[in-house]
């Protein structure tokens, strides 16, 4: 898909000026120009171009509000004064994958007197002795290049990662608290399972009771049954003697 259509499609009917963040990854270049994109995008905070064939950035509109801009994996080699004249705002600038040599390339940037970040990995300007000095050098704003300071710390983690180790930390306590109401369901099972038993042995001698009744009451209804068969028998013997 070429570059035009993809940003018609990201804007999905709306406003361009709407618009803080725009991300049209791998999408196609047919010139090697940025295409799609307008001065009326004057709220754009947020621009990644990644994959897209970039050989030029001459086309680039002005984008006063962008902050971070994602262009790695291009064919740039050059035309990056353009970057402080439409973005002058900029703070990250990802220029990795690219064919940036030289440093004079790279000097085009010190008038982006807002950038913090720069990002240069797997440019050829990475083997030259000296690269990190010389870009720091070169660009005294820059805090981070290629994700580390000048004395190798790396460059400090995103909110969403400081969320989750709040969420790590806080899992211990409430992994005690759910012990502690196991162990009191275990304590109430066991009291339970035992009025359950006594309850269980009070029935069963409640229904041998009403046994031994039943079997009393049958040897009663028995001999009654006997004693009047004899009954009967002696006065049949009276008849016959009379």
């Amino acid at each position: 898909m070429d570059m035009k259509k993809r940003i018609t499609l990201e804007l999905r009917n709306r406003n361009p000026a709407e618009i803080a963040e725009l991300v049209v990854d791998n999408s196609r270049s047919a010139d090697g120009e940025v295409e799609g994109l307008t001065d009326e995008f004057t709220g754009l905070e947020v621009l990644s171009m990644v994959n897209v064939g970039l050989s030029s950035l001459a086309k680039l509109p002005s984008l006063p509000k962008l902050r971070k801009l994602e262009l790695s994996d291009n064919n740039l080699s050059g035309s990056l004064e353009t970057l402080s004249e439409k973005c002058p705002n900029l703070t990250y600038l990802n220029l990795s994958g690219n064919k940036i040599k030289e440093l004079s390339n790279v000097e085009a940037l010190v008038n982006l007197k807002s950038l913090q970040s720069l990002d240069l990995f797997n440019c050829e300007i990475t083997s030259l002795e000296d690269y990190r000095e010389s870009v720091f050098e070169l660009l005294p704003q820059v805090t981070y290049l290629d994700g580390f300071d000048q004395e190798d710390n790396e460059a400090p983690d995103s909110e969403a990662d400081d969320e989750d180790e709040d969420g790590e930390e806080g899992a211990g306590p409430t992994g005690d608290y759910d012990d502690e109401d196991d162990e009191e369901d275990e304590d109430d099972g066991s009291e339970g399972g035992e009025v359950g038993l006594g309850f269980q042995e009070e029935e069963d001698e409640e229904d041998y009771g009403e046994e031994e009744e039943e079997d009393e009451q049958a040897g009663v209804q028995g001999q009654k049954r006997k004693r009047d068969v004899d009954d009967e028998g002696e006065e049949d013997e009276d008849d016959e003697d009379d």
